[in-house]
């Protein structure tokens, strides 16, 4: 069965790379939306104690949409949060492929959390907004996300490893390489 998928693009593969594709996909929308349900606890206890979370979603939406009313501007930050989890699921999931002989998938998800967060949230974003960095700002900016962000990784690291076993056996078999 290797031999017969070996060194073809998915595309190719048949029924084989059509089921990962879709799989993944579905996989993508499964462990994205359960890991965008579990940061949420997090930040609002960090949200109640009066430290700084979502800081960059607040100012995506009132960027490209204005002032909204309350119920809308909700709304909109649900779609936004879970649209980014799905999106950003895409590279965890693959790394976790990657990875799952070399690293326990805890390791890969806290290794992306963090990773992400300095990336991204620590970086591209205060300098696309024109703000400071949380590493400018101190501590009390930095944990509350970084721990948010280790816990998607966490999340989607244990919710998918199912997915990850079943396709990590097809990718070393080169079934879908």
């Amino acid at each position: 069965m290797s031999e017969q998928y070996a060194r073809k693009p998915l595309a190719a593969q048949g029924d084989a790379g059509r089921r990962f594709v879709t799989d993944f996909i579905r996989e993508m929308f499964r462990s994205g939306s359960i890991a965008a349900l579990a940061m949420i606890p997090f930040g609002l206890v960090f949200f109640a104690l009066g430290l700084r979370v979502n800081e960059y979603g607040i100012k995506f939406i009132q960027t490209f949409f204005g002032d909204q009313p309350p119920g809308v501007r909700f709304g909109f930050f649900v779609i936004e949060h879970f649209v980014i989890s799905w999106s950003v699921s895409m590279p965890l999931l693959l790394a976790l492929l990657v990875t799952r002989r070399r690293l326990p998938a805890i390791v890969t998800g806290l290794a992306y959390g963090a990773g992400f967060y300095v990336l991204i949230n620590s970086l591209a974003l205060p300098w696309a907004f024109g703000d400071p960095t949380p590493w400018q700002l101190g501590v009390k900016v930095i944990y509350p996300s970084l721990i948010i962000h280790l816990i998607y990784g966490i999340a989607i690291a244990l919710t998918s490893k199912p997915f990850i076993s079943r396709y990590a056996n097809h990718l070393e078999a080169g079934a879908i390489a």
